[in-house]
């Protein structure tokens, strides 16, 4: 007994590692005193971490639940048929015309996956433009001045064509009649709707008739608002289109992972996504992460789940609400269907790099964002907000009120310390706020504030949040 207790397999995080220990605990403190505004991020539940940290995580499962590679795959094959069949059922999908596969390792991968298994190398994809909200996957070039030679930066502009669509410059909204007139020029095998900074919903049935106009499947990337579709809570993609991808820590509230979902007809999609899944792309499939999406789902399926997604856009439209009404600030396309809005700082006379820099220092954690009208991605005018994660909290409509005076006061303070410098740039920028008073002033304020609430997951070593929620 002596020996088995002694097995360095039974020892806790802080007795085998106290300095990883010690970075884990001071993370926890982080996210616990902080706001977290990120529109990508949110809190797991004690639920999904206790599958994260189990035996799972041993075990290899190549291939499909009854086609493995290796074998003790039994139990792993129900747990993984079990989150497909929940995937299926939280969309309202019928399994004999949709089928999932629930192994990609994040969103970017299920979304090569999908281009690798549909299209040829050098195919043409249409995907939003970055700087109008896109997301990288999506396909995006840059051009360097130096060498006036386009430079791929997503490996989709690596392996495919890509052809961006945008927003209207003066609208932020998408730009169909633009989009219809490149589509019937550029003749893409692939259009692909959703984005990771679009504030308002998407008109799917616009998407299609441009699809089929040019013989172009048509894909939906719903990472951001897949809690959101899951609650009826948004406009529904499985009703226009072939294929859907999703991560699954965002709006939905899962471990970190992602899915794919495909219409089963004679297109053959379904063994086409599933060999580029595995062996093509990935390898073993991490099962723990599985088993937490399949417990993510069962809750997505409740009215609980429902009731909060409906508070998270409240509470994003409160905050916007609050810094257009009663600030005078600007939001990109005048505000939000979902669960973000994108705030529009060139008027306020300061650059969105700025003010996440400020942010960031006082604990207000967002990101510099292009917004409609911008050049570049890189030189952004504006931050992205998002309110699940708050919203996991347990904030409520007044509480996102008080989250955007803190924001003003941000800004406000950001400019008072811009207007008080000859250098422009941003690393002189960071250097005066170091040691400010006012900052850390303001970083207690911020402190105190999300210290009222509670967080989710599982509480463990020295530091303890506060149990609530």
């Amino acid at each position: 007994m002596a020996a088995i207790a002694s097995h360095p397999g039974l020892r806790s995080l802080e007795e085998v590692d106290e300095e990883v220990f010690e970075l884990v605990e001071r993370e926890k403190e982080r996210q616990f005193t902080s706001i977290e505004l990120i529109a990508s991020e949110n809190f797991a539940s004690c639920a999904i971490m206790d599958c994260l940290g189990s035996c799972l995580t041993n075990k290899y499962s190549e291939g499909l639940p009854g086609k493995r590679y290796y074998g003790g795959n039994e139990i792993i094959d129900q747990i993984e048929n079990l989150c497909k069949a929940r995937a299926l059922e939280a969309y309202g999908l019928d399994p004999s015309e949709w089928g999932c596969n629930v192994q990609p390792y994040s969103g970017s991968p299920a979304n090569f996956a999908v281009y690798t298994a549909l299209l040829k190398p050098h195919d043409r994809i249409m995907g939003l433009d970055l700087p109008s909200g896109g997301h990288l996957t999506h396909g995006f070039y840059t051009l360097d001045k130096k060498t006036m030679n386009r430079k791929a930066v997503s490996a989709t502009s690596v392996y495919f064509e890509s052809l961006p669509y945008k927003v209207h410059p003066e609208t932020g909204l998408i730009d169909f009649e633009e989009l219809d007139k490149l589509a019937t020029v550029f003749k893409p095998a692939l259009i692909v709707c959703g984005g990771s900074a679009y504030p308002r919903d998407w008109d799917y049935a616009k998407f299609r008739q441009i699809a089929d106009a040019n013989g172009s499947l048509l894909m939906m990337d719903m990472a951001h608002i897949s809690g959101l579709v899951a609650a009826k809570e948004a406009n529904n993609p499985f009703e226009f289109c072939d294929v859907v991808t999703t991560t699954t820590h965002k709006s939905l509230r899962g471990p970190r992972a992602g899915m794919i979902f495909f219409k089963k007809d004679a297109r053959g999609f379904e063994d086409a996504i599933n060999n580029a899944v595995f062996p093509a792309l990935q390898g073993g499939p991490h099962e723990h992460q599985i088993a937490g999406i399949a417990v993510q789902l069962k809750e997505t399926m409740t009215d609980s789940y429902k009731a909060y997604i409906k508070q998270v856009k409240a509470n994003i439209a409160a905050l916007g609400a609050r810094l257009v009404d009663d600030y005078g600030y600007s939001l990109a396309t005048g505000g939000t269907d979902n669960h973000l809005v994108l705030w529009d700082l060139r008027p306020a006379g300061i650059t969105g790099s700025k003010v996440e820099k400020i942010c960031d220092v006082c604990q207000i954690t967002l990101n510099k964002n292009a917004v409609p009208g911008d050049i570049s991605a890189l030189s952004p005018g504006g931050v992205r907000i998002g309110a699940p994660a708050m919203t996991t909290r347990g904030l409520v409509e007044a509480d996102f009120v008080e989250v955007a005076d803190l924001l003003h006061e941000a800004v406000q303070l950001a400019l008072k310390i811009q207007d008080s410098m000859t250098s422009k740039k941003l690393v002189d920028f960071a250097k005066a706020l170091d040691g400010h008073p006012e900052v850390a002033a303001l970083k207690d304020k911020v402190k105190a504030f999300a210290s009222r609430f509670g967080m989710p997951g599982k509480p463990f070593g020295k530091y303890v949040p506060k149990p609530q929620l």
